[in-house]
């Protein structure tokens, strides 16, 4: 495959292993990671490289499994000169690349209130396209429009209203890059921007395990919900909940672990492979049907082929620690 990857200006990594791009720390490599030096170089390869290989753009990979096989093709990331912000009036410009926390710490120096994306973990194009929100606000109540390059390498401006942006959720083409969004933030005085911001913070600190290796919730909550998702955060029927009923607070396989302060937090306790977590995912989802009838779907993006672990694991049952009647 290498004589049909076309040339680049930036960084361009044959066999490129991913654990250390993604927040869980697992998975092979990818057949190429690009890392383009600018938004020219990145539609000159787009438009260059041979429409039978595969593209997948990642972020910082804050919610994410890359499998133990890796993934076939290229992946693309942005990084320096896609992480730009900027003040247009009462309206925030941000590159994908650019941290949720820190377009909404810049925002609120100007007086604009973007605090939902505060304690969102990732950068500002895996939050448009799975439509990230937090505290009853979400990516489809503030955005105007997002700029997106396609796998031809053309690029286009998309009305919000356009992306299909739903609960966890957009129409975009999974092989398209967003290179930019543009967001209306209501005004506040900055320092109440700031105190709500830290409030948030501190209630996220209380109740996550913030300090534990993660890719934050694990499964949508199984409720009803708008076109924005908005209802899912004041209903009762909450993912943590489901597992703890089902008697998997703490529950463990392999080095995979679902967290005991809270149970839709799976994490690698240091000797996971992705193997493991996403089998201990597929357990209690299965745990959770048997015992209340409802289907738990993953948050968490999955992708990649499977390593020659997964057969072992994936049929395995998970282990329950002895101290499983926390509350959450």
């Amino acid at each position: 495959m290498n004589d049909r990857i076309p040339s680049v200006r930036g960084v361009l990594t044959p066999s490129r292993p991913l654990a250390d791009l993604t927040w869980l720390r697992v998975g092979g490599p990818a057949d190429w990671l690009f890392q383009p030096a600018d938004l020219q170089d990145l539609r000159d390869f787009l438009a260059n490289l041979p429409p039978d290989i595969p593209v997948f753009p990642i972020g910082v990979g804050s919610n994410l499994i890359v499998r133990d096989g890796g993934i076939r093709g290229v992946v693309i990331r942005l990084g320096r000169g896609f992480n730009a912000i900027s003040i247009e009036g009462n309206r925030v410009r941000a590159g994908a690349a650019a941290l949720d926390a820190h377009v909404a710490r810049k925002a609120a120096e100007a007086g604009l209130d973007l605090s939902f994306l505060r304690t969102i973990p990732g950068a500002i194009g895996g939050a448009v396209r799975m439509n990230a929100g937090c505290y009853g606000t979400y990516v489809a109540d503030r955005l105007i429009e997002a700029t997106v390059v396609h796998r031809d390498g053309s690029q286009s401006v998309i009305d919000a209203r356009d992306l299909g942006l739903a609960y966890r959720s957009s129409d975009l083409p999974p092989d398209s890059i967003i290179i930019e969004a543009l967001f209306e933030a209501p005004g506040d005085d900055p320092d109440a921007i700031r105190n709500r911001m830290e409030e948030q913070l501190a209630r996220r600190d209380a109740t996550q395990p913030v300090r534990d290796r993660s890719a934050g919730s694990t499964f949508r909550n199984p409720a009803g919900y708008s076109s924005t998702g908005r209802a899912d955060d004041t209903h009762d029927l909450k993912a943590w909940k489901l597992i703890d009923e089902a008697g998997l607070r703490g529950a463990r396989l392999g080095g995979a672990q679902m967290s005991e302060k809270h149970p839709n937090f799976l994490i690698n306790t240091g000797t996971a492979t992705a193997a493991d977590l996403e089998a201990l995912g597929e357990a209690v989802r299965k745990r959770v049907f048997q015992n209340s009838g409802l289907t738990l779907e993953w948050e968490i993006m999955r992708v990649g082929d499977f390593g020659p672990l997964y057969d072992r694991t994936k049929d395995l049952e998970p282990v329950l620690k002895p101290d499983t009647d926390n509350q959450g």
